[in-house]
């Protein structure tokens, strides 16, 4: 996998942007998608398999309940696939990963959060255009029939009514069609516009064929026959203000990412915080300056200091040359 650590908004920008030309087109069109983290030491697992015990064995009940219970206004219809992207939209826990085709809506969700500030963050990348390769063939067919990137609910209810028997056709279609049968595929699919906040964060889901298994461990093994897969984007905590501010001035906020009145609220509140207040080595310290993933402050007994963030999020005072320790205000 690809992993490389960026020392500017500059870089970032490009990075995030790399290979988006289309010659067919003749347009910029990004093969990737983007999952954006706050901590980069987050992993890629799935809401059902962080329930852990026998989680795999849960996934039909869990579903199966949630569509008996939950309102009939917020029905989105008879397609299994369309109330597992309402599930999965509204907290319950699927196999589905959340991602989205914008880097931009996926650096919000990098630096969402200011009590995690003083920690590295991580956009993870993965070329959907590749992965199509690892598709079984009647999956391929399909997207290629319908001049489609990715899935949709209403392409899945033609493959397969249900997990459970797409699962079973997955497994069916590498039997038949590969010479040397593969056992499991993710493929992404773009949910319905079921509501402002999918339509907003530009929302796509990825999915295994089977509940038990996890995104991080099938990249892990297609990665060494193809490299291009995935990579991986580290943000220095010491970026991070610098990336919500002109994400601010770009209107990516809580506001538009979570529109209604709790994503109002939560903008406001992030807005209006003394986010250039934070805590050196125990300390208040107040931040002077940005600029290259470089933070100038200055400390409590009235010294300025310069601060970066090295490799593993290590912060360091490079005007005296030592490790010191930042969290924001907050915590």
């Amino acid at each position: 996998m690809e992993q490389l650590r960026v020392s500017s908004w500059t870089e970032l920008i490009d990075r995030l942007y790399e290979g988006s030309w289309h010659p067919e087109h003749g347009r910029f069109r990004s093969p990737y998608v983007f999952r954006g983290l706050p901590d980069y030491r987050y992993d890629r697992r799935t809401s059902l398999c962080r329930l852990g015990g026998d989680f795999a064995s849960v996934e039909d009940d869990l579903l199966r309940n949630f569509r008996k219970y939950a309102h009939r206004s917020e029905s989105p219809g008879g397609s299994w696939w369309n109330w597992l992207a309402l599930a999965q939209h509204h907290g319950l826990p699927t196999r589905l990963l959340d991602w989205t085709f914008s880097p931009f809506v996926a650096l919000h969700f990098a630096v969402e959060k200011f009590d995690l500030f003083h920690l590295d963050g991580v956009v993870w990348c993965i070329n959907f255009v590749e992965l199509r390769r690892f598709l079984p063939a009647p999956l391929e067919e399909m997207l290629e029939a319908d001049g489609a990137s990715v899935m949709t609910a209403h392409m899945l209810d033609r493959y397969a009514r249900s997990l459970p028997e797409f699962d079973q056709r997955i497994q069916e279609s590498f039997a038949v069609h590969e010479s040397e049968p593969r056992k499991d595929c993710v493929i992404f699919f773009e949910p319905p516009s079921l509501d402002e906040r999918i339509v907003n964060q530009s929302a796509l889901f990825s999915m295994m064929s089977s509940p038990a298994l996890q995104l991080e461990d099938w990249l892990r093994e297609h990665e060494r026959e193809n490299p291009r897969l995935c990579r991986k984007i580290v943000i220095p905590a010491s970026l991070k203000w610098e990336i919500r501010d002109k994400l601010d001035m770009a209107n990516i906020t809580e506001r538009v990412v979570f529109p209604g009145l709790d994503g109002l609220s939560a903008y406001l509140k992030r807005y209006y915080s003394p986010m250039q207040m934070i805590q050196v080595d125990g300390h208040g310290a107040r931040i002077t300056r940005m600029e290259n993933a470089r933070i100038w402050v200055e400390l409590a007994d009235g010294q300025t200091a310069e601060l970066t963030t090295r490799e593993g999020g290590q912060w360091w005072d490079e005007s005296r040359q030592r490790p010191v320790t930042v969290v924001s205000r907050s915590t």
